[in-house]
Order: C-alpha cells, then structure tokens, then sequence
C-alpha cells in the first residue's frame, strides 16, 4: 500500500532535484532560451505593442493629427448601430460558411495525389503555384477574366449562354471573390495534407486492401481518422486566414462594391482609417475583428483538444 507524501515533501524533493540538477543542462537551457529571444522580441515589438495601442486608441475620437478625445465606447456603440458594418459580418459569415469546401478541396486532392494518380507531381506543383503569387497579382489576372467582356464571358457566350457581371452584380461579387482567394490559396493546404499523409501507416493500408475494403473505406475509416489533427490544424490555419487575408483581392477586385456586397471587417478598417480618417473607430472594429478571430480560434481550438482526448 502506498503512502501518499505531503505536498511540503513533495516541494523539497523538487527543490532538491533541481539543485542537484546537471549543470550542464541548465547551461544548454539558457542557451536555447537566446533562439527564442528573437522571434519573441519581434512579437511583442510588432504584435503586443500595436494591440495595446490600438486598444486605447479604440476609446478615443482621433483622427490622427489632433490630441486624442477619450470618448469612453462611444465606438463601439457606434459600431453596432452601423449598417456598414453588419452588412461585413453577414459577408463574413457568408464567407465562414464555405469553410468545409476550402479544408474539403485541398483534402481530397491530396488524397487522389497520394493514392498515386498519373501526373502527381505536375499537379502538386500546379496546385501549389498560385500560393506564391501576391493578392494584387492574382486580381489584377483574375480582374481581366471576370470582367464583363473578360474571358469567361466570351467562353459562356461560346456555349450558347448569356454573359455574367461576375463582379458588378452584388449577388455574384462575393461568390467570385471567395472563388479567386479559393483558387490562390488552396495549395497550401494541399502540402499540409500532403506532408500528413506520408504519415500514414503504409501497413495500415495494406491491411484494409487485403480485407478487401473499398477506396472510400479506406478513405473514410483509415485515411481521415489519421490526420484528424492536420485537418483541424488547416481549419484553424484557414479560418484566421480567411478573415486576414482578403484585403489585397478586394481592394484590386470590387474595392468593397457594388455596394456593401464584398466589404469584410478588414477592408472597413481600412475604408475607416484611411478614407475616412477616423483611426479611433477603425481601432475599435479592430478590436471586434480580433476578438471574433480569438473566439472562433479558441471554439476550434476547444474542439480539437476534446477530439484528442476521445
């Protein structure tokens, strides 16, 4: 029968172990803490910093050449009474709900690139190269090819239909540029899958084949099931992208139009502080779009973790 210490024996046995602990180790620790100190340096310069301002910035009428008004949440207020900006959050969440097909997409081409389809790797490197291309670069093609008399047009006119104002039409606008960050953005997720599924048991997949289990079985009970956390990890990766990462496309694209129909959070923040020269409301819905990036990052984040533990 065991016998439980005290936590004071347990204090001291931990004091003991530590002083008596290789110096050697304790030297090495200390030199690996100078690697971090770096990186950490960088994100409290260029992270921490700018969040505490903008937070304080956030309850005050600035325009950015007067002294500050403290003007308590007056911002804030004025934020949820401002029909510009709800009409960014239902285009967010519009823009939320198509997560399944930007984690669904690259999932399954890199299953069919793994299982070994003829031309994998000009695929994997074809998917993969509008992910080097800058937003603006992107747009400015994409720019050409939806507009009216653009490319798509002509080969829909070629099929015997009418042509789309894929960009001017408030119902098409922000379904074509969700399309075009889609397309820009995909190959990334693509090389996460990718390096999951080479962590795949092979003889796990052996076994299935010998059971005679089908492609979609193996797919669906073997395959998944083993890179569940990379695919939560894309969820996570994606959704912050998602909601950080538009800025360039819309601004070539639809700069926010027609209408409100393509504005995101983002964008707004930036329509605010720099067209409008009002830094202390863009602060404030800032600070909104960081803490519906924290909540919705901390849900998945919360999932995984309970996921994990089943």
């Amino acid at each position: 029968m065991t016998q439980t210490l005290p936590a004071t024996d347990t204090k001291r046995r931990k004091a003991a172990a530590a002083a008596h602990a290789d110096p050697g180790s304790r030297s090495v620790e200390r030199f690996a803490y100078l690697f971090v100190l770096p990186a950490l340096a960088l994100v409290v310069v260029f992270r921490i910093v700018p969040l505490i301002w903008g937070l304080g910035y956030s309850f005050t009428d600035y325009d950015g050449m007067s002294a500050p008004r403290f003007v308590g949440f007056d911002n804030y207020i004025g934020i949820a009474h401002d029909p510009v900006f709800l009409d960014s959050l239902v285009n967010m969440l519009i823009l939320l709900a198509t997560l399944p097909i930007w984690i669904g997409l690259p999932l399954v081409l890199a299953i069919l690139i793994h299982q070994g389809v003829p031309g994998g790797r000009l695929y994997r490197a074809v998917y993969f190269f509008p992910a080097v291309l800058s937003s603006v670069i992107v747009g400015a093609i994409f720019n050409v090819l939806l507009r009216y008399d653009g490319s798509f047009n002509l080969f829909l006119k070629a099929l015997g239909f009418s042509a789309v104002d894929w960009l001017g039409n408030s119902s098409t606008a922000l379904f074509s540029l969700i399309a075009v960050q889609l397309w820009s953005t995909f190959g990334m997720s693509l090389l996460i899958f990718l390096a999951g599924l080479s962590t795949v048991p092979s003889d796990m997949l052996e076994a299935a084949k010998l059971d005679g289990a089908k492609l979609t079985q193996t797919w669906w009970y073997i395959v998944i099931p083993s890179i569940r956390p990379i695919i939560e990890f894309a969820a996570v990766v994606t959704t912050i992208g998602m909601l950080t990462s538009m800025f360039g496309l819309i601004y070539v694209l639809t700069a926010g139009g027609p209408g409100t129909s393509t504005i995101l959070p983002e964008f707004l923040i930036w329509l605010e502080q720099g067209k409008m020269n009002r830094p202390g409301y863009a602060s404030a819905i800032s600070m909104v779009l960081f803490l519906m990036m924290g909540g919705l990052a901390a849900i998945q984040i919360r999932i995984m973790s309970r996921n994990a533990s089943i």
